[in-house]
């Protein structure tokens, strides 16, 4: 195990896009962090961001286990759902991605291994790293919500570099849907009930049922070429309503991502948002696709 305030060494799972932009860079500049290595199906691809990073590329997942105390995951679900369950084994922390799993047989799988192997988990839910939508969740707390919108509206399918093939397979309802789900139920409190309409891969609106009563709806796309895209939520109250734009946000996300992925290492506890939550956000995106299905 780490010593705590000795920087923990983070081990990053996969070299696409997304590792190249986001998690490379945040554990490579955090004082609290030091990229120990970077692994990936794909060599070349791997040894340009390690090069980057004056780190090591490393050619297997078992030899960077050696050198690491925790693993980050910037690779498509599936793939995370069986790399993690190595790594717990390993007695790794884990920092995951959303959606855990592809599948939520395999999330449960992934969730069970964890509690067993009794590593703490965090999961990049980036909206929740920013002071001002943290800021948001303590103004909706202090008043009485009469109901909620929450929307997240790009053109990141239309090509680039999130246009990768589990996203246009799966729509973006499980890419983009975890973060206005996520923030929805962190302002109104757990949701019971899900009702999804539309098309997985044009417009998908959904209607959310709190376990407070209060209800709360939802709309996602993908194919939109808003410019520049459009995120966050609104919560309507008798006075008034508190808002927040989570547009674009990965970038001041990522020094809290990284610290509280130390923290988290160091107290050896998981994160609040951590591999349970991961697996509740899993349970909704599966009860939601599957409406959507019975619908066409």
């Amino acid at each position: 195990m780490v010593a705590a305030r000795d920087p923990v060494r983070v081990g990053l799972v996969g070299a696409g896009p997304w590792a190249n932009l986001f998690h490379a860079p945040m554990f490579a500049a955090n004082p609290t962090t030091t990229l120990a290595g970077v692994w990936s199906r794909r060599s070349s691809a791997s040894e340009q961001i390690a090069s980057t990073h004056q780190t090591t590329a490393f050619h297997s997942i078992e030899d960077m286990l050696v050198h690491t105390d925790a693993l980050s995951f910037a690779v498509p679900p599936n793939v995370q759902a069986d790399i993690a369950m190595i790594g717990a084994q390993a007695g790794k922390a884990l920092l995951l991605e959303k959606p855990i799993a592809l599948d939520l047989g395999h999330a449960r799988e992934l969730a069970s291994v964890i509690d067993d192997a009794g590593v703490p988990t965090q999961l990049v839910l980036t909206w929740r790293y920013v002071q001002r939508v943290r800021s948001f969740l303590d103004a909706v707390h202090q008043c009485e919500p009469l109901g909620g919108r929450g929307h997240f509206l790009t053109g990141g399918l239309l090509g680039g570099m999130f246009a990768t093939p589990w996203r246009l397979d799966r729509g973006p309802l499980w890419d983009l849907g975890p973060h206005v789900i996520d923030l929805l139920d962190a302002a109104l409190g757990p949701i019971d009930e899900v009702t999804a309409r539309g098309d997985l891969h044009r417009w998908v609106d959904l209607h959310l049922v709190h376990a407070s009563g209060i209800v709360s709806q939802a709309s996602i796309t993908a194919y939109s070429q808003l410019d520049p895209a459009r995120a966050g939520a609104a919560i309507y109250h008798p006075g008034g309503v508190h808002e927040v734009d989570a547009a674009g946000i990965s970038t001041e996300a990522a020094p809290n991502v990284a610290s509280e992925f130390a923290e988290t290492v160091w107290n050896h506890h998981s994160h609040a948002l951590d591999v349970q939550r991961g697996l509740y956000l899993q349970e909704i995106l599966t009860s939601a696709a599957m409406g959507l299905d019975e619908s066409h």
